[in-house]
């Protein structure tokens, strides 16, 4: 008999029943009364999350949705822009601008690590006439398990007038991300990653330094326009038909993320990315980032050569039915990725740690049978004092 699938991919996130149960509801009128009440509620409980009191804008799209409408809205034809990359994530948001028109310089670092503060502070005291028009960064690369240190890298900036546009589709509500405190101008989330909801909505966090920005604009855009956005917001309206059911599944997402807490949560996807990282130390495989920038919403794992990530994964999907994410681009075959954000329980972590040695052992990994399990649960116990 074939088990309940376990979903264990940096996105889509698997889906809480009471989200589920919230979106099997008959559908209603986007222009009428009880939509504005979910649209405004949903509107706060974002804020909430993003920690800004200032604008949030929801897209109909997938978080590249939200990537190109930030690229839309804030930065022109002709705008030099600063690009940090350290993976895929980080080169999508490259190219989208550049497909907009944007004089595009990158900055890469390596895949695994961490961008650099003191680069991006040297880069930028470079640009003494302020040319450089917006800096653009992922806040969690999925494709590599590194998270970047938004805080500080914003700090580097100092007082240069760039936008600062952070790609946050799967930080946010994984790590950190503080919009208001932190000054940061543009912030880009979805609904599925942390935010336990079906693909399908983007959400645009900006400031009033951005919206200034905007009202400049030059870039064309129809569909991504944050005016026509902010007009049709006073009226408890989005400006084209929405996905109604996706409303009501974030509408119970939020009131779920609200009881537990954004501190709680946070707390528990680094329990998560500890748990994972230890288990599969034990089992003698090597991670592919260190750990002080390891990613709590994703685990990249790097394999031997001689047994290959997809087989690993293979192996996962038909015997247990697991589903761990590839490698991207270079990294194929190279790595796996284990996702641990969202509606993830350790139960689920647990069992999968279990199948993975298994699996293992099959493909001729030597390994301690049940060394990553122990440890596991050694971190279970730990955090709830018992150790």
């Amino acid at each position: 008999m074939k088990s309940d699938q376990y979903l264990l991919l940096p996105g889509p996130t698997p889906i809480p029943h009471r989200v589920l149960r919230a979106m099997d509801r008959p559908m209603i009128n986007h222009r009428g009364p009880e939509f504005k009440s979910i649209f405004e509620e949903v509107i706060d409980g974002v804020k909430k999350i993003y920690r800004t009191k200032e604008y949030v804008q929801i897209y109909p799209s997938s978080g590249s949705g939200g990537m190109e409408a930030a690229v839309a809205n804030f930065i022109s034809p002709g705008d030099k822009v600063l690009s940090i990359s350290a993976g895929v994530f980080g080169d999508r948001f490259a190219q989208i601008a550049s497909r907009f028109g944007a004089q595009v310089e990158k900055m890469d670092f390596t895949w695994g690590t961490a961008v650099d503060p003191q680069k991006v502070k040297d880069r930028i005291e470079q640009d003494k006439n302020g040319e450089i028009k917006a800096v653009l960064i992922t806040h969690n690369e999925t494709s590599t398990g590194a998270f970047n240190d938004i805080k500080n890298v914003r700090k580097a900036m100092g007082d240069h007038p760039a936008l600062f546009i952070v790609d946050a589709v799967s930080g946010l509500a994984t790590i950190d991300l503080r919009m208001d405190e932190w000054n940061l101008d543009v912030a880009v989330s979805c609904s599925q990653k942390a935010f336990m909801v079906p693909p399908g909505l983007s959400f645009m966090a900006f400031n009033e330094k951005a919206l200034k920005v905007q009202q400049q604009n030059r870039n064309h855009k129809f569909y991504w326009d944050v005016a026509l956005g902010l007009q049709y917001m006073e009226k408890g309206q989005t400006p084209f038909t929405p996905p109604v059911a996706l409303y009501f599944g974030l509408q119970e997402a939020l009131r779920m993320m609200l009881e537990e807490g954004l501190d709680n949560i946070l707390v528990r996807h680094a329990n998560y990315r500890d748990m994972v990282r230890t288990s599969i130390k034990a089992m003698g495989l090597e991670l592919f980032t260190a750990d002080d920038v390891a990613s709590s919403a994703v685990t990249a794992v790097r394999v031997p050569e001689e047994i290959g990530a997809n087989r690993i994964r293979k192996c996962m999907l038909d015997e247990f039915n697991i589903v761990l994410a590839g490698g991207q681009q270079r990294l194929d075959n190279q790595i796996f990725r284990l996702g641990h954000l969202g509606y993830i329980k350790e139960l689920d972590l647990l069992a999968v740690i279990a199948a993975l040695e298994i699996t293992l052992s099959q493909l001729g990994h030597s390994l301690e049978m049940g060394s990553g399990v122990k440890k596991a649960q050694e971190r279970i116990l730990a955090k709830k004092g018992l150790s």
